[in-house]
């Protein structure tokens, strides 16, 4: 059987070439200039200081120059090339580009959220790796390295595994840590579903934890600012809450399936100008509503439920 050409595998573009070329540091064109204060900024000493103890990781991306000039434009790296320039080198391998769009490749990536970092800081210490040379790496003072190191003790796998790619803050973790499992569980599923990893919001968590469920129960739960009569409404509270994201979630894809349905379907009677028209003019009001509900995005539908 003869196969139709339109069905044939089409070859795919690589947005980079297979290798990376090493290129002296003053054949490489920035496409914008640093800012006064980039150079003082956090960002660029941590760039400095990994670049100082374990070279370049992440290589500068650059795309040939159109003129064809021994040149090459730099699209992404701006700070990594002027650290190498400050510690005096001459050439940096790079990537290269197959597209000349100019635009911050490190906007395209998820950044390393705490819990990654910890693994990360973990496994380099398990390998033999100084935490001093960790230090100088990150360019962090030693008990921040140790701090990370120990960012997991007390917390249990089933909260790791929620919150393992989320921004949550160190806060976060030491307000866990005074839970038990099962709460450390809900507490995670609380920050997920609120989207909020807040310093405030996990205090208030803390806040609302019954006394029974803190792993030091028969201490007095104290929070800074929060008086126990205080914790005692937001425990009520706390548990409404929790009551009432449980049974939403026990309806959510049945509810989600029949907005997409009454959508599809409110939509089909809007394209029908006689239906559009009877409407208009004798149920306005019902009209309005009907093309609402057509315009609903799927983030509007999510908050909405």
């Amino acid at each position: 059987m003869k196969r139709d050409a339109r069905d044939a595998p089409k070859s795919i573009t690589l947005g980079f070439e297979a290798d990376c070329v090493t290129l002296p540091i003053d054949a490489i064109l920035p496409l914008r200039a640093l800012g006064k204060s980039a150079k003082s900024s956090r960002k660029y000493r941590q760039i400095a200081a990994s670049i100082a103890q374990i070279g370049i990781v992440e290589p500068p991306v650059v795309v040939r120059n159109p003129d064809r000039s021994a040149t090459w434009l730099l699209l992404d790296g701006h700070m990594r090339i002027e650290a190498l320039k400050d510690a005096g080198g001459s050439e940096v391998e790079c990537l290269v580009s197959t597209d000349d769009e100019a635009f911050t490749y490190n906007r395209q990536i998820s950044r390393l959220a705490p819990i990654q970092e910890h693994k990360m800081i973990r496994k380099a210490i398990e390998r033999g790796v100084p935490e001093e040379k960790i230090a100088l790496a990150l360019d962090l003072n030693m008990s921040s390295i140790r701090r990370k190191a120990r960012l997991l003790d007390g917390i249990c796998e089933e909260a790791v595994a929620i919150l393992k790619d989320k921004p949550c803050t160190n806060a976060v973790f030491d307000a866990l840590r005074k839970m038990r499992t099962m709460r450390q569980i809900e507490a995670a599923e609380l920050l997920v579903n609120a989207n909020n990893y807040s310093v405030a919001y996990v205090n208030a968590i803390l806040a609302g934890t019954p006394q029974a469920q803190l792993v030091e129960s028969s201490k007095p739960k104290k929070v800074k600012g929060i008086t126990p009569d205080a914790m005692a409404r937001m425990e009520q509270e706390l548990a409404r809450l929790q009551e009432g994201i449980a049974s939403i979630q026990d309806t959510y894809g049945e509810d989600h399936l029949h907005l997409t349905v009454i959508k599809g379907y409110v939509g089909k009677l809007l394209g029908n100008a006689r239906v559009v028209r009877y409407l208009a003019q004798n149920h306005p009001e019902f009209l309005g509503e009907f093309q609402t509900i057509t315009e609903i995005t799927p983030a509007e539908a999510d908050a909405a439920e």
